[in-house]
């Protein structure tokens, strides 16, 4: 038995869905019972797929990992899309690798978004109450 409740124009009904034989289903709508009879699902003619094989294996794709510029300006992005809850840190603050400079609110959770190298923030394009979608640069540090 599974158990549901639906508020349809106001009104809140409890539903019961008992047991299901052939198309007929046993419900209940607060405390009044009913049989349903459920449509039958046209049954679907197999059908015959053709099985592709490669002729080999392809080659597997070389990795390039990105390197970290440890000099020069770049920008702290947000990892997703979201809303700054708090702002760490101020233009001109040093900062180290790790420290905590944002509170990015995304998917009703908290996200401390760290300094991704030590160095000096020079810009902070946004604002506490923004929302930012993901990839916008939240802190530039140089």
């Amino acid at each position: 038995m599974k158990e549901y409740k639906y508020k349809i124009n106001g009104n809140l009904y409890k539903v019961t869905v008992g047991d299901i034989e052939d198309n007929m289903a046993h419900v209940e709508v607060n405390g009044t019972s009913y049989k349903v009879e459920m449509e039958k699902a046209p049954k679907a003619a197999p059908v015959a797929r053709p099985v592709v094989r490669p002729a080999a294996a392809p080659a597997a794709a070389p990795v390039v990992k990105p390197t970290a510029a440890s000099s020069g300006k770049s920008g702290v992005k947000s990892p997703l899309p979201g809303v700054i809850l708090d702002i760490k840190v101020n233009v001109g603050d040093t900062v180290k690798k790790g420290q905590t400079i944002i509170i990015l609110e995304a998917m009703k959770m908290e996200n401390n978004i760290n300094a991704d190298k030590d160095g000096k923030v020079t810009a902070i394009p946004v604002s506490k109450g923004e929302s930012v979608l993901e990839g916008t640069d939240l802190v530039i540090i140089e």
